[in-house]
Formats: structure tokens, sequence, C-alpha cells
């Protein structure tokens, strides 16, 4: 017989040491009276302190990345994992200063491809919705000071956050960017909800590459058996709504590239499982391209595959 494997609890995904209440609102204190680049300077040592007391967690990222990397060895890995940590600093520092000074008016700058902004205009049109998917890449937060750029009304759907704290801050400066805040496993008729909000015109940001115990589906990523989230493509099959991949990449101090990707569209008339797999590939292989280019975006603080296999493999259930 198999041994039985332990399982992983799903909720630490975001209890790592850059995640905890107290740091997270020191941080936001920070950036509300500081200069931005005391701020950065702040965010440098303070990553490399992270860097240099979390053997846990840099291993963890080592892990992760040597799907980017296979030929790396752990110590060079271990190194890209503090490029990962201030990479993340910067994003979370440059998220909370869309409101500053004084959390007044959004001022993050954007660079967009006319392509993405005639996609949107012409998917909003006649008051339809779109689903925004992305993954835990870049500065995907920063997207409700884009939409709000754009005029075009947002929600997010989230899991809360392991600490409330840091779930009630990042709520807060979502709320003062307009943008509606949807938590999942709040409500049990959270896919109700979407598709109201998505006959209101509304578009609906979700990330895809984490699951949530059985809502998952696999695909391939990174060269590996991955299990990415399967609600989006079955809303997208329900309610006509294509999904359109966006990316947030940061190009330096509160500048911001974002680009959306041609829509998937998932195929109400064909296979259901078939089709909406298929539908989920699409973007897998749309975040791969983006974290082999960037892979210092892409925000997962804990083993991702070990996480998937232990808590969530299939003979589980």
């Amino acid at each position: 017989m198999p041994t039985p494997r332990t399982a992983v609890e799903p909720r630490r995904w975001t209890l790592h040491g850059l995640n905890n209440g107290w740091l997270f609102k020191s941080t936001v204190r920070g950036v509300s009276v500081l200069p931005r680049s005391v701020s950065y300077a702040i965010g440098y040592a303070g990553t490399w302190i992270a860097w240099r007391v979390m053997p846990q967690t840099n291993q963890a990222l080592a892990d992760n990345l040597r799907a980017v990397f296979p030929g790396e060895t752990s110590g060079q890995l271990r190194r890209r994992a503090l490029t990962t940590y201030r990479a993340y600093a910067l994003d979370t520092i440059d998220f909370l200063r869309t409101l500053a000074p004084e959390y007044g008016a959004p001022n993050a700058q954007f660079t967009i491809p006319e392509t993405t902004v005639a996609l949107f205009r012409e998917l909003a049109k006649d008051g339809r919705g779109f689903l925004l998917v992305t993954g835990h890449y870049g500065n995907w937060e920063v997207g409700s000071a884009l939409m709000k750029a754009l005029d075009l009304p947002l929600t997010v759907v989230a899991m809360p956050e392991a600490d409330g704290e840091v779930n009630e801050i990042r709520r807060e400066i979502r709320d003062r960017l307009g943008t509606d805040t949807l938590e999942v496993r709040q409500s049990m008729d959270t896919a109700l909800q979407i598709r109201r909000r998505l006959a209101e015109g509304r578009s609906i940001a979700l990330l895809m590459d984490r699951h949530l115990g059985r809502d998952r589906i696999e695909v391939e990523f990174l060269g590996r058996r991955t299990w990415f989230l399967r609600t989006p493509a079955v809303l997208a099959r329900l309610s006509g709504a294509p999904m359109v991949p966006c990316f947030i990449e940061r190009l330096g101090p509160g500048r911001f590239y974002a680009e959306a990707e041609a829509p998937i569209y998932v195929d109400a008339a064909g296979d259901r499982d078939a089709t909406i797999r298929q539908a989920t590939q699409q973007f897998a292989a749309k975040l791969e391209a983006r974290v082999r280019a960037h892979p210092e975006y892409w925000y997962h603080f804990y083993r991702y595959w070990d996480a998937q296999s232990d808590a969530y493999a299939p003979d589980q259930y």
C-alpha cells in the first residue's frame, strides 16, 4: 500500500513573514509619510534581512524556480529568491502608494498598448461584462487603479487573507479605488453573485494559478502537472463572457506596463470538461510565457507543487 501523505493546510499560502499584520501595517504607515525612495530603501534592507532569516521560504522559492531554471544549483536558485523578495516588496509599496499622498487620488502611471484599451472598450460595449484572469504574477492588485483610470467597473474575487488586518487594509484600498471585493467562501452563492455582476457590465478579476479544494482542473504548467482554478472557465462557459488574460508588470517607480491578451472563449456546445480544460490550458500557457520572461514576478512563497500534490492529490477524495 502507498504511504499516506500528510495533508498541507491550504490557508498557509499567505502566512509567510512578508505578509503578517504588523509588518503590513508598518509598511502602510511608512509609505503614507515617507518619500518613495526611502520606502524602497527600507524595502531593500528589509527583504535582505528576510532572505537571511527565512531559510525555509528561500528553499520553497528555489524549488518553485527550479521549473524555470532546471540547470541551476540550489545555491543559485536561493540567490534568485532575494530578487523575488525585492520585486514583491516594491510591488507592495507601489500598490500602497496608488492612493498616496494621504491616500487621495490614484497616482499610478500605466503604459497600456492601444490594442488593450480597444479590447476593453469593445468587450464593455452594451453593458457587457468579462472575466479578467491572471495569476500571482506582477502587481495584480494595482489593477484596481488601472480599471479606475479606464473608467471601467471592476469586481475582485479574492480569497480572504490569513491575517485579518492585512485583509482589511487591502479591501479598504480597493474600496477607495472604487473596486468591489467579493470574498470566496463567505457566501453560498458566490457564483450567482459573479454572474449578476457580469450582467451589470462589470469586469470580474480572478487569480487562476491556485485552486481551492475541489475547485480545480489539471493543466501543464512549466513542464509540470499542475492544478489551476476551474471556476473561471466554468463561468465563461455558462455566461458566454470571455476570459481575458491580463498581466501588470513594473516598469519603474510607480510605473507599470499593463497588457491584455486575446480573449479566451469557452465553447458551450462542446464537451463540458474538455472545453473547460482547453480554456484553462490556454491561460496556463499565457502565464507560463510571462513567468519564463520575468520569474522574479511570480509570487508563491511556499512549495507550490508540493502543496498541490500533498493536500489535493486526486486519491485524497
